[in-house]
């Protein structure tokens, strides 16, 4: 065999090792890429992008909900297990199953989720009604949502003129209409 016959050969041998090595190095690079992008994913995101779904939702205080989920907001979902809509705080909830595997970026959220806690249980009290507040501890408060502060709630409970709980919203896992 000829010099360079033998040179060619090497050098073929060599390209080939080169591009395999590059799609390695390529491939890792997608794979880092796409976990990057993905740590960006929060919550919010997937639970817009699943609007409308069926969920099993795992909530402290008050167990599992089997509801679809009808609206969400920063903080917030609405669920309806189509006998009664609950209102759930987002930090009570211990696990979720059917989400989708989409998510919506913030930059093209609406407007309306971007609105908290506090916002959707104004618009609880605003249309009245009796209303059962879970708390994260298993505790439940039944009464008329009064007012709505900005890291808290006041609940009108008894008969006549009765007297006003308050929960602090680190505590509330839920409304739900009574």
């Amino acid at each position: 065999m000829r010099w360079d016959e033998r040179l060619d050969g090497l050098f073929d041998d060599l390209e080939q090792q080169a591009e395999g090595l590059a799609l390695v190095e390529r491939d890792a690079e997608v794979a880092e890429q796409s976990r990057a992008e993905y740590a960006q994913v929060d919550l919010a995101g997937r639970a817009l992008a699943s609007t409308g779904r069926r969920l099993l939702v795992g909530l402290c205080g008050v167990g599992r909900l089997d509801a679809t989920l009808t609206r969400a907001g920063a903080g917030w979902w609405l669920l309806d297990d189509e006998r009664q809509e609950w209102l759930v705080a987002t930090a009570a909830i211990a696990s979720v199953r059917g989400l989708s595997g989409r998510a919506v970026a913030a930059e093209v959220r609406p407007v309306t989720s971007r609105l908290g806690l506090a916002s959707a249980l104004r618009e609880v009290a605003q249309a009245g009604g009796q209303a059962v507040l879970h708390g994260r501890d298993g505790s439940v408060v039944r009464g008329v949502l009064e007012r709505v502060g900005a890291d808290f709630a006041e609940v009108l409970v008894g008969e006549g003129h009765g007297h006003l709980v308050t929960l602090p919203f680190p505590a509330l896992a839920a409304v739900r209409s009574s």
